[in-house]
């Protein structure tokens, strides 16, 4: 009888040990599957069940959670949704997340393990964290000056603070606003469908995700190479260049849309925009100086993020001497998001010095203890402080006395360059509109903000298109609160 008993035991000791092995095998190593099973509810009721993580704008909320008494508990709400959705991003119980929502889904969800002081023990317990907040660079009245700039036009605005990549404001239009998506009743889908299948397509953010020929603004560039190259050692003297100009290796001839380019320099050629100039210069430059100066610029990095994904503005580096020019003026295959050509002013305006542009200055927990101030990239040499001083009076020039003087602002030196860029079947489609600037107030020896303008779809007839007339005030709006911003007095244009 005792032999029995022993033996019973031995074999329920057994048993009991094969159940806290399976146990422990299901929580430290299955757990991962059996969470990312679609059958498994239990991680959705569970994200769900708290209030999410607040997005801040200027030290304040923009978004916030409801009770809305269902299975899946709290869903997402926005203030100003369709202001700061180019920022935010959604945060959909159907759609998943997009934009910051996306990337800094961890903390405002409270998963990540910064949240948590033990986090091996949240994952064994499965215990639920407070989530945190995310505080972004983004300033509230700048956004608003790009955001109302733009109005009903198709476009896009980037800013950023050229010295500490400091992204201040970032507007796509046509926008959305994500509470229309945050929940997950039949009104969120319909919501969906209509949004994803709008032709002006409101969920796409232009500033960051779209791609655009970047025509005569990319002249920035190609004249940073050829003074660093020291191809042109003076931007006074005459380049000796034809009007109009025969593409190399063809019998293309390039023309200029105003007077004056013929044998213009460097300096007047820039104010006016002279395309044979800059095109001869590319192709004098070539191709393989004129992609290094473009790369350190920013072109075809496939890393940057900030932390949203950016799209990767593209110059070639495969190309005859005839596309080189072409690729010299923004034409060809030359790509760029509006956030690139920020960067492209806000090098310029900074001496030379590119420092990678950013969204957010920090992430907190629950008790507003920051735990981490973002990820940094860190600031590069771009091009020469000499090089840099004579392209700042070539843009100051285009605002003075060039195409630029909508952009000019009281009070503050403004350099900038104005953009036509052709696309569509055989260059038929609306131009797009183009403006890139900084603006540094007399009184500082640091440029306030850096700034970049694209519309799509200007409201002008096609011939009166031009960077200077439809993009320029734009950018106007944005640098006067920028620099109200830092204290300095912008009452308007001069």
């Amino acid at each position: 009888m005792t032999r029995c008993i022993r033996q019973t035991a031995v074999i329920c000791a057994l048993l009991l040990v094969a159940l806290l092995v399976n146990a422990a095998r299901v929580q430290l190593w299955e757990a991962d599957a059996y969470t990312a099973n679609p059958a498994n509810r239990r991680a959705t009721l569970a994200r769900y069940a708290q209030p999410r993580g607040a997005v801040l704008v200027g030290g304040r909320p923009v978004t916030g959670s409801r009770d809305s008494g269902g299975r899946l508990r709290y869903e997402r709400t926005y203030t100003d949704g369709p202001l700061y959705a180019p920022v935010t991003g959604y945060a959909s119980q159907l759609y998943g997340t997009s934009l910051l929502e996306r990337a800094e889904d961890g903390i405002l969800a409270g998963t990540d393990d910064r949240l948590a002081t033990f986090p091996w023990w949240d994952r064994l317990t499965h215990g639920h964290r407070p989530p945190g907040s995310v505080a972004t660079s983004i300033d509230p009245a700048v956004q608003r000056a790009a955001f109302g700039g733009l109005g009903r036009r198709k476009g896009a605005v980037a800013a950023i603070e050229p010295r500490t990549g400091r992204i201040l404001a970032l507007v796509s239009t046509p926008s959305y606003d994500p509470n229309s998506l945050a929940g997950n009743g039949t009104s969120v889908s319909d919501a969906w469908r209509r949004l994803s299948r709008a032709a002006r397509r409101p969920l796409l953010n232009r500033a960051i995700r779209k791609t655009y020929p970047p025509g005569s603004v990319f002249k920035v560039v190609t004249a940073a190479a050829a003074l660093e190259s020291r191809t042109v050692t003076d931007i006074d003297a005459p380049t000796d260049t034809p009007d109009p100009y025969t593409l190399p290796g063809t019998a293309t001839r390039l023309g200029n849309s105003v007077k004056g380019c013929r044998n213009a320099s460097l300096k007047d050629a820039f104010r006016l925009s002279c395309n044979t100039v800059f095109a001869r210069l590319g192709a004098r430059v070539g191709l393989h100086a004129l992609a290094r100066t473009a790369e350190r610029f920013g072109f075809n990095d496939r890393r940057l993020r900030i932390p949203s994904a950016v799209a990767t503005s593209n110059f070639g580096t495969q190309m005859d001497a005839s596309q080189v020019a072409l690729s010299a003026i923004g034409q060809f295959d030359t790509t760029a998001t509006p956030l690139q050509m920020a960067m492209v002013a806000g090098a310029v305006a900074n001496g030379g010095i590119l420092t990678p542009p950013y969204l957010v200055d920090g992430v907190a927990n629950a008790r507003g203890t920051v735990l981490d101030a973002g990820p940094r990239r860190p600031a590069r040499q771009v091009m020469g402080p000499a090089v840099a001083e004579r392209l700042q009076e070539m843009m100051t020039d285009v605002v003075e006395h060039g195409s630029g003087r909508q952009a000019a602002v009281k009070g503050a030196t403004v350099g900038g360059k104005t953009g036509t860029a052709q696309h569509g079947l055989r260059n038929e489609g609306v131009p797009y509109a183009w403006f890139i600037s900084w603006a540094r107030a007399e009184d500082s020896t640091e440029p306030s903000v850096a700034v970049a303008v694209v519309v799509e779809d200007a409201a002008t007839d096609r011939s009166d298109i031009s960077g200077g007339s439809v993009a320029a005030p734009v950018a106007q709006a944005v640098m006067a609160a920028a620099l109200r911003r830092d204290g300095h007095p912008a009452p308007g244009a001069q």
